[in-house]
């Protein structure tokens, strides 16, 4: 294929900051061009459309899998819809881009997966963290046995008030005041499944599995006030995780509404003889000048959500290329149920058997 249609689907914050401001720029004509946008909410698909030169736009999910110049999809919708719309785009034939998270159950990736291997189409989860070279940096200290052996680690991230003040949210025209209401509702709201996720890709992603959980689980903030507007919560937002990975290698893992144990996105590791704590090993950064992913150039990067543009764009050289991606469904099958069987642990007092798992980078994968 030459170049890969993408539909994109939902024109809210990550459809415009993860997709469309970066389909648009010249590096990414040749490979891949933004075929068709919907969204159901009236006159947001059209003014998208319009901004970014999007040939054609819909309000129904089912119209843009029907277009003909749709090769693949990006889901930037709600979390809670990605299995319903992954479902769809499969049976079509298209290939499907997951932004995190992929689906909220085992049972769920494991019929999107299934089915894709059946339909012979492509499937990329994001967040696809250790396409970054400091990720695999740390990955290469773990499998050289620098740290030592593994005692602990900790894992997480707060959610804070983001969602609530992200400036693509504080505008008066279609594209720009866009409800953010979701991310503190059942089933798909919470920390866990919004910012957690890319922490558990990190940890999962440097050390290899987990095998057990056990967790609590609660809500601290039940309000929360949009431009005016009353937000009444109930999904939880504060989780708290004990991770085994065997051989007495335990983490803690979190999804907070305040506060924070470790620096970014990035796990802490501590071994016998070394530690990683954010983007440093021993105090030593693992970011380099120059470093970036894959496709992310300095016009892509200064764009923001490049992350979600380099995974997006994975999927267009497996569609291409046929060069399968390192952000696998596989994997973020795995922090699914992490997170599922956290909040199954926390509701039953029990600690949970992970049932899924994944193969992790070995050192012939590493390019860094």
């Amino acid at each position: 294929m030459d170049k890969v249609g993408i539909g994109i689907v939902g024109a809210g914050s990550i459809g415009i900051r993860g997709a469309l401001n970066h389909l648009v720029l010249p590096d990414v004509q040749p490979k891949a061009y933004a075929a068709a946008v919907c969204d159901p909410v009236p006159g947001r698909a059209e003014a998208a459309a319009e901004r970014y030169g999007v040939l054609r736009w819909y309000e129904r999910y089912e119209d843009l899998l029907a277009d003909p110049a749709v090769d693949a999809v990006t889901l930037c919708s709600p979390i809670g819809l990605h299995y319903e719309q992954g479902i769809k785009a499969i049976e079509a034939g298209k290939h499907v881009h997951f932004n995190k998270t992929m689906c909220l159950t085992v049972a769920e990736a494991d019929h999107l997966i299934d089915l894709a291997a059946r339909k012979g189409v492509h499937l990329v989860a994001s967040p696809g963290v250790m396409l970054h070279p400091h990720a695999q940096r740390m990955r290469r200290l773990v499998l050289e046995g620098r740290l030592g052996r593994l005692a602990w680690a900790a894992a997480g991230a707060t959610i804070s008030t983001y969602h609530l003040q992200e400036p693509v949210r504080q505008g008066e025209d279609v594209l720009s005041n866009i409800d953010p209401s979701w991310y503190f509702h059942r089933p798909d709201g919470g920390p866990l499944w919004d910012v957690t996720v890319y922490s558990m890709h990190y940890l999962t992603g440097i050390v290899g599995p987990a095998k057990r959980v056990a967790a609590f689980s609660g809500l601290v903030v039940p309000e929360r006030e949009f431009r005016g507007r009353r937000i009444v919560c109930d999904m939880d937002d504060n989780t708290l995780m004990l991770l085994d990975f065997g051989d007495s290698f335990f983490a803690l893992g979190y999804g907070t509404p305040a506060g924070s144990v470790t620096r970014g996105f990035e796990p802490s590791i501590f071994g016998t003889a070394g530690s990683l704590v954010g983007c440093c090993f021993n105090g030593e950064d693992l970011r380099l000048p120059g470093d970036h992913a894959p496709h992310v150039t300095p016009e892509h990067a200064a764009l923001g959500e490049s992350h979600v543009f380099e995974d997006l764009m994975q999927l267009v050289d497996w569609v291409r290329e046929g060069t399968p991606s390192i952000a696998s469904a596989d994997h973020a099958r795995h922090v699914v149920d992490i997170f599922e069987s956290a909040y199954r642990s926390a509701a039953s007092g029990r600690t949970e058997e992970l049932r899924t798992s994944f193969e992790p980078l070995e050192l012939a994968d590493l390019r860094y």
